[in-house]
């Protein structure tokens, strides 16, 4: 029912033809990140662990914050019960919110409850099937994560 059905290749910063409420993914390191399109190139995210270790908002960033430099795919749902400015009304309302979890409220659970009226997430429950791919994924998360940080206090302490 929510399975990516197509997925389109995206990945110019800025995709004027993009339609309010679509569903958004960017392929980071052992993880792919969500988000929901509203228009004017800005997407609503859960920010979840995307930026830092401790759990961001869902919060509005621009179409290259939320792609990160690793580009974005569109992932169409033909039969999500709430599409375009329904979609979009929807991650509105949840704006601001702090309760990231990464197995029960992350990204993915974000988007497709905003589509579909409920959240699931495919990575989690591939993690859960094979718990050896999910201490690698939890792995390279922490390690991207760290490593960015790291990246951020170099260029600090060098100013």
């Amino acid at each position: 029912m929510n399975q990516r059905d197509h997925v389109q290749d995206a990945n110019n910063a800025f995709q004027p033809d993009l339609q309010r409420g679509v569903h958004l993914a960017t392929r980071r390191p052992g993880y792919v990140h969500h988000g929901i399109y509203i228009g004017d190139g800005k997407v609503i995210h859960y920010a979840g662990f995307s930026r830092r270790l401790c759990r961001g908002p869902v919060e509005i960033v621009s179409i290259d914050q939320f792609a990160a430099g690793f580009g974005f795919e569109v992932i169409s749902h033909p039969f999500a019960k709430y599409a375009g400015l329904a979609a979009v009304h929807r991650a509105v309302s949840r704006l601001g919110e702090r309760n990231y979890r990464l197995l029960t409220n992350n990204c993915e659970h974000f988007c497709l409850w905003c589509l579909f009226g409920h959240g699931r997430s495919e990575q989690v429950r591939a993690c859960i099937r094979n718990p050896a791919h999910g201490v690698v994924v939890l792995t390279t998360l922490v390690v991207f994560v760290l490593g960015r940080q790291w990246d951020v206090a170099a260029s600090v302490s060098l100013n």
